[in-house]
Parts: structure tokens; sequence; C-alpha cells
């Protein structure tokens, strides 16, 4: 019997297999295909204080071996996340999950993390500073080691929750604001988050997404993932949530030998919404292939 447990600051997840934030809503829309409760957890839909609609359309755009999506961060707020959304999870889903928390300044995502820390569904809170979509300050927070620590700093002094903060890749050196994330007070590291790419209809001549650019992701990623997630297991003392490109069970081991200690799947999702279910099912068969036993025994085991 292999043993695929894992464990994120305390929580003990059955596996390590978590629908990344934005692929996966609130669970119970695949709740309708099989048993969700299968999965480590999941992390809901990216959530803001205010309401959003989003960007507008178009906000995707595909590529070979990936996509680029502009979703700008589209949520009904945390209000409704909490009195509406988090009810109907509960439904569907007995396990906690990891909430996904965006914010524009300081102050909002003080406000959301606090709210969200109430949640007894709630078992880390995934702070985004990184998401490319979004015009004003989405991506400074994640773009600088100060901004980075401050956001850090300021949630955790509000929450009581592992707070787990959602790196972007679209620096220079991701190592150096992963430290100062964990000098700061993080929990873990969630990474990476979608790289900036764009494409081009050949008949308009003019960019396929209404924004212009926006989140690649999808397989064509995992590399870059697997060498940042490397980089920052060498430099930090704190769990990582390991993501980007991830699709079959395979590329899960592979990231867990990089140094993750979960891992999140995302657009793998979107082309094919048993993903996760397909990905749990099979890790056992991988990890025979290659002669694990127990997942928890790789994490980091390629340095």
């Amino acid at each position: 019997m292999k043993d695929l447990k894992v464990n994120l600051s305390g929580w003990e997840l059955d596996n390590p297999i978590i629908p990344a934030s934005g692929t996966f809503g609130f669970g119970y829309e695949f709740a309708e295909l099989y048993d969700i409760n299968i999965l480590g957890s999941f992390s809901f839909k990216g959530t803001t204080k205010d309401p959003r609609f989003g960007n507008p359309t178009p906000r995707i755009a595909e590529c070979n071996m990936g996509m680029i999506n502009s979703v700008g961060l589209q949520n009904p707020g945390v209000e409704k996340v909490i009195s509406e959304e988090l009810p109907k999870m509960r439904k569907v889903f007995n396990k906690k999950v990891v909430a996904n928390v965006s914010g524009f300044s300081v102050d909002e995502y003080v406000y959301t993390c606090e709210k969200i820390d109430k949640e007894p569904d709630v078992g880390i809170i995934e702070v985004n500073i990184s998401c490319p979509n979004v015009h004003n300050g989405g991506m400074a927070f994640g773009t600088s080691c100060e901004n980075a620590a401050a956001v850090t700093k300021a949630v955790k002094a509000v929450t009581t929750k592992p707070v787990y903060i959602k790196l972007s890749p679209n620096v220079t050196d991701i190592v150096s604001i992963a430290k100062a994330c964990e000098e700061a007070g993080a929990d873990g590291i969630s990474m990476i988050n979608t790289l900036l790419g764009m494409r081009v209809d050949l008949r308009t001549k003019k960019p396929v997404v209404a924004n212009k650019m926006g989140g690649f992701s999808g397989s064509a990623i995992l590399p870059v993932a697997l060498r940042m997630v490397y980089q920052v297991y060498e430099a930090v003392n704190i769990p990582i949530i390991g993501m980007g490109g991830v699709s079959c069970a395979e590329d899960v081991i592979e990231m867990m030998l990089c140094g993750a200690t979960a891992v999140q799947v995302g657009a793998a999702n979107l082309v094919n919404p048993y993903a996760c279910r397909d990905i749990i099912e099979d890790l056992p068969r991988v990890m025979e292939k290659y002669k694990i036993e127990k997942l928890s025994d790789i994490i980091g085991g390629a340095h």
C-alpha cells in the first residue's frame, strides 16, 4: 500500500494533489463529475475585498502546449464568498480548503485575509501577490522584496492560519523574494503563478486577448516551474506548494523531487475536468515504477 500523505504546516493531506485557484471555481461544478473528496484539497477562486467583473473579453488565447488567460480576478467579493460560495462548497467537500486571496493595496489584503481566517473550512490562506492580469498593483507586490515582505507581515498580523505567499515568475530573482517572504513570517510559498505572454490574430493583426497580454500556463511552463521550485527550496526552510504545467503523475513526482511538499494542478483541469482524479489514481502506479513507498520521503530528493 503506497503512502500518498503529505503535511503542510501541520495540516495532513491524504495526497499532495490540489487543483489550483481559478481552475476549479469553488468545487461544486466538478463535484457533479466525480467525488472531489479524493483530492488532497483545492485552492478556491481568487477572492478580493470587493466584487470584480474582471477584464474585458476576449480573455483566453490558445497556444501550443498551453493557454493565455486574462480573466482579471472575476469574483463576487469576500462577503459573498463567505455567505454564499462556502456554504455551497461545504455540501460537496468535507475537507479543509486553500483560500486564495488577492488585493490592490496592503489594506485590502489585510481586510480579506482577516475575514477568511475566521472560516473553519479554510486550512491555509494563499496570498496571491503575483497575478499578472490586473493593471493597478497586482504585479507590483510580487516583483519587489520590500512589497512582498510588507504584504506578508501585514497579513500575518491579523491571521491565525498558515499563510502561503504565491509568487510571480515574472521577476529576475525569485529566490530573494521568497526569502523576504520567509523573513517576514510566511509559513510557506506557493509557486509559480503564470508567466506573462501574448498571441496575435493574423487576420485582424491585433492581440487575441483584449488586455493584450495575459497569464501563460499549461505544460509548456513545467521546466520553468521546476527550476524555480528547485532554486527556492535551496534557499528557504518553509514548505513549498509547487505548480506550473503539471498534467500527470510523473510531473507530480518531478515537482516533489525539486522540493514541493504538495502540488497544484491548474490549466490541465480546463483541458480535462478529470485531470486531478486521474493523477491521484495513477500515482500508486508511478510510485511503484520508480520504487517509491512514501511520497513524503522524496520531497527535495533531487538536491
